[in-house]
């Protein structure tokens, strides 16, 4: 609707004439001369009102009450509200314009400057208009691309899970090792991983983080798909040489992470591969491949190393029996099973009941 009309809230007759004489040409004009008849029109015609003076809000009758009402009802911020006033105190004026007063316009009359003034005010404010509309539309839209982007990213999520879960099964197709393993590997790294975000914020572990170090961690393995198949699966002890090859998976498996997976998610990838190439480095130094120490070594690729051994411990492999939960703890915190930091392993004693929980949920059949 076009805002072609000013209303006039104005007592004096001679005012009222006077003002509709200096606007009558360009807009329609309203008179009242009462606040009630004012809130009336008000309710009925503000869409097409392009500005209102007033002269009914004197603080010695009303105490501003009426503009008070205005303000909260935000009609203040619809239509621009001028004062009439022969007030001649900066306290008057100043409380206009706390409650949205735009501008004042002081009697006696000067037609000019009270017809540029309006003009002035006007154009302002439906310039402001026309802004927050059009601000309001790049936000709709704003919000549909983002609606639209989200989904692409969460389809995109949801894919590389997909391709993530198949290469991590083709290894364990090739290891002879059941698909649960995978699935225990990530359920035992979440669990392990949010019990150190808990207990030492210094590793700034988040929770988006620690979902992406899980996923991760379905890859650990990956280098052994190139590992021959007598030696990944002979049942007897390795010779060195036969070690030596298999040792070779965690930087055969950095490799391909590196050059063969090609996944949109940059985190990942990062993760990925640190956890391929040092899953299998020691906190004392005595690891492989590259002989880390310490906290030389990721947060992240301590957290697999440690459950990849417990996993070991409990499963039956074609070269031993299964540990019971126990003897595994037992084993990894007296560090029969490699060196670990004191911080993980207070945090893996403090999950010690949920890893006996996951082993349970995905035992192998």
């Amino acid at each position: 609707m076009i805002r072609d009309t000013i209303l006039i809230l104005e007592e004096d007759d001679e005012s009222r004439r006077k003002l509709t004489e200096i606007f009558q040409d360009k807009y329609k004009i309203m008179q009242v001369t009462s606040e009630k008849e004012g809130v009336d029109v008000l309710k009925k015609h503000a869409p097409s009102l392009a500005v209102i003076l007033v002269n009914l809000l004197i603080p010695a009758r009303n105490n501003f009450k009426i503009l008070k009402w205005l303000s909260e009802k935000k009609l203040l911020l619809q239509i621009p509200f001028i004062m009439i006033t022969n007030e001649k105190t900066v306290q008057y004026e100043k409380k206009g314009y706390e409650y949205g007063i735009v501008s004042f316009i002081k009697k006696p009359f000067h037609p000019d400057v009270v017809k540029q003034l309006v003009e002035n005010v006007v154009q302002v404010f439906q310039y402001k208009v026309q802004l927050e509309v059009k601000v309001k539309d790049q936000n709709e839209k704003l919000k549909k691309q983002n609606a639209m982007l989200k989904q692409m990213a969460e389809k995109q999520k949801n894919m590389n899970k997909v391709l993530i879960e198949a290469l991590s099964n083709i290894v364990e197709f090739r290891n002879l090792e059941s698909e649960q393993h995978i699935k225990r590997i990530r359920e035992f790294t979440n669990c392990l991983g949010t019990s150190v975000m808990k207990l030492y914020p210094e590793y700034d572990l988040t929770e988006e983080k620690l979902e992406v170090i899980g996923w991760a961690s379905s890859l650990h393995d990956i280098g052994k798909i190139v590992i021959p198949d007598h030696i990944i699966l002979k049942a007897g002890k390795l010779t060195e040489d036969e070690y030596e090859v298999i040792k070779s998976h965690t930087t055969k498996g950095a490799e391909i992470v590196e050059k063969v997976i090609h996944l949109d998610d940059e985190m990942f990838c990062e993760y990925a591969y640190d956890i391929a190439r040092h899953h299998h480095e020691k906190y004392d130094g005595n690891g492989y491949p590259d002989n880390l120490k310490g906290e030389q070594i990721s947060i992240a690729a301590q957290i697999v190393s440690l459950v990849d051994v417990y996993d070991a411990l409990t499963s039956k492999r074609v070269y031993k029996a299964a540990y019971n939960t126990d003897k595994a703890v037992q084993m990894i915190v007296n560090g029969q099973s490699g060196a670990f930091s004191s911080k993980l392993l207070n945090a893996f004693t403090e999950v010690k009941e949920e890893f006996e929980h996951i082993v349970t949920e995905y035992c192998d059949d």
